[in-house]
Order: C-alpha cells, then sequence, then structure tokens
C-alpha cells in the first residue's frame, strides 16, 4: 500500500469535515466530487450555491454541503467573534462583517467554531492569504513556538528514507529560519513524519559540510540548530550538519559521518533556508517524478493547509486526506 492508499485508509475510518472555499475554481469543483465518491471526508464548499452548480456542470457534488456566508444565520455571530479577537487591532464590527464575506475568513471561522474540521485551500490565493486567517483566526497549537510546512514527498522506486517516503522541510513558508527557529521545525517536521508516515523519523538537518568540512555562517547556524534540537528532544534520531548524500546513502553516510545514527537513512530532511527546501522539492518533484503534498502547514491550532497554485484536482485530494488525517491525531 502506497503512502496516499495508506492516508486515504485512515481518513475513511475517521470521516472529518474540510472546508474547500475556492470553489470558483474548477479544481476544486473536481476534487469535491472524487474525494465524495472515494469517502474520504465531508466536504462544505464556500460560495453561491447555482454559481457552484453550474460551475459543477454534470458532476457530482451532491453529497457536499455549500455555505453561502452572505446567506447563512451564522454571519453575524461569526462576524461577532472576530471583532471580538481583533478589537485590540481596532477592527470593528463593521470591518468584521466585510472581513467575514471573505471565503478564506469564514472557512477558517468554521474550524474555529467546531462547524468543519480542518480547511484547504491556495489553489487561487497566495499562500500568506491562505494562512493569514488561520494565525488571526486559530493561533498557534498549544507549546508550538513557530509555524512552519512541510511537503510529503513520494519519490517512485526508491531505495533511500522511508520506502521513497519523505519529509521535506521548511519548503513553503519560514523563509530564513535563525538556528532556534530552524531546530523547532525539526522537532515539528520529526512529529508529522510520525503522525502520517508511522515510521520512525530520522532526520538530517542539511548543509553544504559534513561534520566541519567546511567552516562559515551559514553552516555555523545549522549546527547550532542541530545542538539545540538535541537538547530539545534527546530521544529523537537527530543529526547534522549533513550533507545530503550523507543523510542520504548509507555507503556515503558511513564514510562521512561513521559516528552519526541516521547518515544514510535520513527521511526527514530540514532544508537551512526556503530557498534550499524549495528549490530541493521542485527538483525532486520534476526529475524523479516524485508525488509532491504540501505545503503542509503544522503548528496552527487546527488543521489548515496550503496548496500550490499549481495543483491539480488529484492534488488537492490528497492534501484534504493529509488534513483529514491531521485532524484526527488534533
Amino acid at each position: 500500500m502506497n503512502f496516499l492508499e495508506q492516508i486515504s485508509q485512515r481518513a475513511k475510518a475517521d470521516k472529518k469535515t474540510i472546508v474547500l472555499p475556492e470553489s470558483t475554481d474548477i479544481r476544486t469543483i473536481k476534487a469535491t466530487a472524487m474525494i465524495q465518491e472515494r469517502g474520504l471526508a465531508n466536504i462544505v464548499l464556500i460560495g453561491n450555491k447555482e454559481e457552484i452548480m453550474k460551475l459543477a456542470d454534470g458532476l457530482d457534488i451532491s453529497g457536499a454541503k455549500i455555505v453561502d456566508p452572505l446567506n447563512s444565520d451564522k454571519f453575524e455571530d461569526y462576524a461577532n467573534t472576530f471583532c471580538e479577537m481583533r478589537k485590540s487591532k481596532g477592527v470593528t464590527i463593521e470591518q468584521a462583517r466585510e472581513t467575514m464575506k471573505n471565503p478564506l475568513y469564514y472557512g477558517v471561522m468554521m474550524v474555529k467554531k467546531g462547524e468543519a474540521d480542518g480547511m484547504v485551500a491556495g489553489a487561487v490565493n497566495s499562500t500568506a492569504n491562505t494562512l493569514r486567517p488561520a494565525l488571526q483566526i486559530l493561533k498557534t497549537a498549544p507549546g508550538t513556538k513557530l509555524v512552519s510546512s512541510f511537503f510529503v514527498m513520494v519519490v517512485p522506486d526508491c531505495e533511500y528514507g522511508e520506502n521513497g517516503v519523505f519529509v521535506y522541510s521548511d519548503c513553503g513558508l519560514v523563509e530564513n529560519p535563525n538556528a532556534e527557529e530552524l531546530s523547532e521545525i525539526a522537532i515539528a517536521s520529526a512529529k508529522s513524519f510520525q503522525d502520517l508516515v508511522q515510521a520512525e523519523p530520522k532526520v538530517a538537518m542539511l548543509s553544504y559540510s559534513t561534520y566541519g568540512s567546511a567552516k562559515s555562517e551559514l553552516t555555523e547556524k545549522v549546527v547550532e540548530a542541530t545542538r539545540l534540537a538535541k537538547e530539545k528532544a534527546p530521544n529523537l534520531k537527530l543529526d547534522g550538519e549533513l550533507q545530503a548524500d550523507a543523510a542520504l546513502v548509507p555507503s556515503v553516510g558511513k564514510s562521512k559521518a561513521p559516528d552519526s545514527k541516521i547518515a544514510g537513512e535520513a527521511n526527514v530532511l530540514v532544508f537551512p533556508d526556503l530557498n534550499c527546501g524549495n528549490i530541493a522539492y521542485k527538483l525532486t518533484q520534476r526529475l524523479a517524478k516524485a508525488e509532491a503534498y504540501g505545503p503542509v502547514t503544522q503548528g496552527i491550532a487546527k488543521p489548515v493547509n496550503d496548496l500550490s497554485r499549481g495543483c491539480s484536482a488529484e492534488d488537492i485530494v490528497g492534501v484534504v486526506a493529509i488534513t483529514a488525517v491531521q485532524a484526527q491525531n488534533a
């Protein structure tokens, strides 16, 4: 059973309600039909019912709930809640009502109020626009210092990682983390791997240097992040700084880092900055023909996940299944 099949089975076993607010995009409608057919989640579409059904044009989305904020009996309650939450920022009730007309904000408020378990968007909205409502309304999870993101990478015919399954982090959100932030990303990514892949995480803190083979401000950040992560999570299998080949290839790991417990066995790859992470995931996706699911967020109080604007309907289905499993774990 491959990764997506495993996630899908888990999603079906305890169906969650996921909001898809981008109902004016045909990919969202196609994904809704597929999700309903496969029984992965209960779907809420936000928008005008007549317009949504016209766009569907024969696609069976009859099992989805359609909510129009402008005609919802919850609208005033949601606006009042948002106004109360943001009054210290000077938000008035008029501004709150205007904000709640935005499907992204309305969708996140549904999650906040327990009307849904998670939300997936980003097919037509930027990451900033997708995640801003979540950070304003849901905020961070208890004990979490940083919201970050990761991709689940599934590489076909791959002998490395967990049968070709990896978590790459952070590839979509934190642009240039300092050592403290990088350590938090590493620990959160290990938990995400454990939750989704259900295998032991082996975390590599990546650099262009292995065990001091080069020294610079860039490598020292990774060295310090590794130290901090080990201090915070002493039982976690984590090591660095490691070059990518030392992290992945057993023979290279044994040669370059013979005392490392994870060199040559890494399945969670933590990149030193967003440049590295984003480039690496796209290269893996295109050159290795890998499936890339994400960016999936970690650290928000309830799951709200972003999509690449180049995503397909099938990609949306995959991220909805992952979001549902995150909701189960929450």
